[in-house]
This record gives C-alpha cells, structure tokens and sequence, in this order.
C-alpha cells in the first residue's frame, strides 16, 4: 500500500493577497491547496478474474439428454448467451408471469432493499458535504440593565437598554491529505453494495416464486398419484378379505393388504402438509397472507423448459454475480477506510472567519463591519498509539474483506458448476424415470390382459397397479426437478435488473411508501 503523500499545499505570493479582496483571495487558496492535495492511503483496484477457463471441472456436453415427453425436450449449453433479467419467462406460463411480477411488485423483502439502497444513496450526500464550506448565521436580542456605579459613574444610576445581535460565521477544514474524499469513497462502495444487494433480492425472490410455484405442481401431481395408489391399496383388502371369507387365502394375507393401505394412506398428509406450506410460502412472496393468497396453482404439464442455457467463462461469471461484485464493493470500502485512518495521522488545516456587529437598534445592525478571519494547522503528537491502531485495525479489516471477497467467489463458482451438472444429471434422471414408468404400464397391461384371461390373480394385478404409481409419482418429482434445477442455474448465473423502469424501482420509494410517510 502506498501511503506516501504525494502533493502538498501551494501558497499564493504575498503580492497576489495584497492586490486582491480578501474573499477572492481565500477563494484562490482554497483552490490552490484542493489542487496540490492528494489522498493518500491505497488506490483500490479490482481483484482479477480466476485464471481457469472453465468453471466446471470437465466440459460440459453441448447439450442435455432428450426424452420424448413434456419436460424432457433437450437443454442446449451455450456459450455467450446473453442473459435474460426476466427469464421465468422462458416458462410459457402466464400464471407463472403473474406470480413473479406480483412479488417484484408487492415483496416486502424489495420495499426494504430500496429502502436500504435509498439510505445508502443518503448518507453518500451527507458525506459529500464536508467538502464545501459550512456557513452558519445567528440573529439575537436581549434586555440588559447595568449598574452605573460598577462602571465608575456617580450615583445610583443604572442603565437599561436592548443589545442587538448578528453575525455570520464560516469554517472550512482544507482536505489537504484526503481524509473527506476518502471517506465519500468509503461510502461510494457502501451505495454501490446496497444496490448489489437490491439486484440479489430482486433474482432470488424471483428464483424462489418459480421454485415454490413448480414445487407446488409437482406435489398435486404427486397426491393425484398417491389417491390412485390408495385406491388400489383399498380394493387388494377387499379382495384378500373375499377370499379369506371363502377360505382361499390365509389371515395374513388380508393383515399384509391392510398394513400396506395403512402405509400408503400414510403418505398423505406429509404430502398436503408441503403442499399446504408451498402455498403459504407463495403467500408470503407475493406480499399477501395465507388466507387472502387464493392463486390458481400451476399445471406442470403445461410449462415449457427453457431451451437454451448459457454458459460462462470465469470472467463473465465475476461481473454477473451480484454477490461478487457485493463482496468486491464491500471490498472497495475497507479500502477506503485505510486511507481515512492514514489521514487522521497528518495534520489538518482549516479556516475561520465571522462578520457580525452589536447595536441598540435594529437599523445599526452591520454598519461596523466588524469581522474576524483566522486559520489553524492542528498536527497529533501523541495520542496513545490510538492512531496507529486505528490505522491497523482498518488494514485487518481490510484483509478480512478480501478473504471474504475469495470465499464468495469460491461459493459462486460452486453454485454454478453444481447447478450446470444438475441439469445434465436431471435430464438423464427423467429419461430413467420415464422408462421405469414406461416400462412399468407395459407389465400391467400384460397383466391385465393374462388376468382377463385366467392367466394371473388378483394379488398379481394389484401389485402392477401400485409399482406403476410408484413410478408416476417418481417421475412427477424428476420432470419437477428438472424446471427447479434450471431455476437456480439462472439464478447462479446472475445478471442485472437495468431497464429503465427497474432502475426508477431502485432508486425511488413506491407510491404506498410515500403514502404511508406522509401520514406519520
């Protein structure tokens, strides 16, 4: 780090300050000390981008394994894509689109990121202000009643009288070593973390609205299925109790039917508990209560999987990522703060002037033209080593930015290679899936048809039945698998929330919120 001072001061000539007004004169000097002055502490530069050229460890096959089915329709990986703010889009689904819009427009979690981003952007104004002067005026009266013997006249005379008061006062701390800019850097880098923040919570609300709402699919397909199931289970006891009546099966048959009705009525509740969860979660997405929610639910069937998926270098990942450019932002701003504390070491020069004037009456006021102008050059000599601290504290914090900085782009780079590999994987899990369904139909139409023909009983029949919802429910939770996973790839990816009005969405407060401040 390079805290070297690299500027100092100039003067003007004695000659230039008796030939120009005193105002133009601290005018000129406060320009010639912002002009030689510089800010000393570390320039912060960017970490560079992870050397490797991929961000998986084996390449990735130019495209996902197909199924003929809905939901099983290949995935193409490439490269360069540019990525899509609104891709839950690529879904096909109105309801869908209304859903994530409704979140991004009534989320509490949004009201209270731009309320952040807005504080941020707040605090940078007021930091900013140190850099001009600060200019301060008074006004006042009083009664005054002196005792004239006190003041050396004869007699018991005393004076009463009303002193008028006005003055107008200045001061002005010179950022000769750039402690003022280095703190409105510091907070720069605060803004500039709040608003990655706000492009987080806009893509994870988003991500999480498609996960609960396919989530939420796959689960009614899943109790559909399981009805079935129980069904089925339901008329095995019939049948096994029919034919115990008639002395044809042992008792422990009909125990083992009723014991697996029982353990597949089971499996009920635990699915319309997640179910019931799912639908209140979405609630709270879309900034509404549980009971007032009443969205109609998606049809799984109906989604369409995004067909193209991008795939970055390491680099591109980097700029994506709103978390990584948050930790190199919050980065930015220790490093900055280095600087404020090796600027607090050197000494700070600042200025003072009044003009003001004392009167009996009002129209006297400012006739005097009395005013005073002074400077000052306060240098710390001793303060304890509490100096010196401050200013290794802020390097520690510094270093304990930038191993947070590595670790969030270490995570980073695991989330995507993780999601990538997980459509890869997916897609070959729901091409499996699907064939088990398959071939599971196949054996219980044979075994119909044998049954029909004497060939097979019932016990035989049932078993078919329930391995084939078995296999429905399996592949329900692949094929939902498949549109999730694709989610939070996108939300892996990153990307920016940069049109026009989302921008207007970031930096101003919402029409409710302006309401709801007003009434206070």
């Amino acid at each position: 780090m390079d805290n070297n001072v690299r500027g100092v001061p100039r003067r003007l000539p004695r000659a230039c300050l008796s030939r120009v007004p005193l105002g133009r004169s601290l005018v000129a000097f406060a320009c010639s000390v912002a002009l030689g002055a510089c800010a000393v502490g570390p320039d912060f530069k960017a970490p560079a981008a992870p050397s490797v050229t991929s961000v998986t460890e084996q390449p990735m096959p130019t495209q996902t394994m197909a199924t003929p089915v809905a939901g099983g329709e290949p995935q193409q990986f490439k490269a360069r894509l540019a990525l899509d703010s609104h891709w839950w889009t690529q879904y096909g689904s109105p309801e869908l689109d209304r859903l994530v819009d409704g979140a991004l427009t009534n989320s509490p979690t949004i009201d209270s990121a731009q309320a952040a981003l807005r504080d941020a952007q707040q605090q940078l104004n007021a930091q900013r202000g140190a850099l001009f002067p600060s200019v301060s005026g008074s006004l006042g009266a009083s009664r005054e009643k002196i005792n004239g013997a006190s003041q050396g006249f004869p007699g018991p005379f005393n004076f009463l009288f009303t002193l008028y008061n006005a003055s107008v006062n200045l001061s002005y701390n010179f950022d000769v070593f750039g402690g003022v800019r280095r703190g409105i850097e510091a907070d720069e880098a605060a803004r500039d973390a709040q608003r990655e923040e706000l492009q987080a919570t806009y893509q994870t609300l988003a991500a999480n609205v498609v996960t609960a709402a396919v989530l939420e699919a796959s689960l009614r397909a899943q109790i559909d299925a399981t009805h079935d199931l129980v069904a089925s289970a339901q008329h095995e006891v019939e049948l096994a109790r029919k034919q115990f009546e008639l002395g044809g099966s042992p008792r422990s048959d009909v125990l083992q039917a009723e014991s697996n009705l029982a353990s597949v009525e089971a499996t009920v509740p635990p699915l319309q508990q997640q179910l019931a969860e799912a639908r209140s979660q979405l609630a709270v997405y879309v900034g509404k209560l549980p009971g007032e929610y009443g969205e109609q639910p998606l049809d799984l069937a109906a989604l369409r999987l995004p067909p193209d998926i991008p795939v970055m270098v390491p680099s591109e990942v980097v700029r994506q990522r709103p978390d990584i450019r948050r930790a190199q932002a919050q980065l930015h701003q220790a490093s900055a703060r280095v600087g404020v504390a090796t600027a607090n070491m050197f000494p700070q020069i600042g200025i003072t002037g009044s003009f003001g004037d004392s009167a009996e009456t009002l129209g006297s006021l400012l006739k005097s033209n009395v005013f005073s102008l002074a400077g000052n050059l306060t240098q710390p000599l001793f303060q304890g080593g509490t100096l010196n601290a401050k200013r290794r504290a802020a390097i520690a914090e510094y270093d304990q930015s930038y191993a947070q900085y590595r670790q969030t782009v270490l995570l980073a780079f695991k989330n995507v290679a993780d999601t990538l590999r997980a459509l890869e994987h997916d897609a070959q899990t729901l091409n499996a899936q699907y064939r088990a369904q398959t071939a599971a139909a196949d054996s219980l139409h044979l075994i119909e048809q044998r049954f029909g023909l004497g060939g097979a009983n019932n016990l035989d029949l049932l078993i078919a039945q329930q391995q084939y919802q078995r296999s429905r429910i399996a592949y329900v939770q692949a094929q939902a698998a498949r549109y999730q996973d694709t989610a939070a790839l996108f939300l892996a990816l990153g990307g920016d929330w940069s049109s026009p009005a989302e921008d207007a969405m970031q930096t101003a407060p919402r029409a409710q919120t302006q309401t709801q401040t007003q009434t206070h």
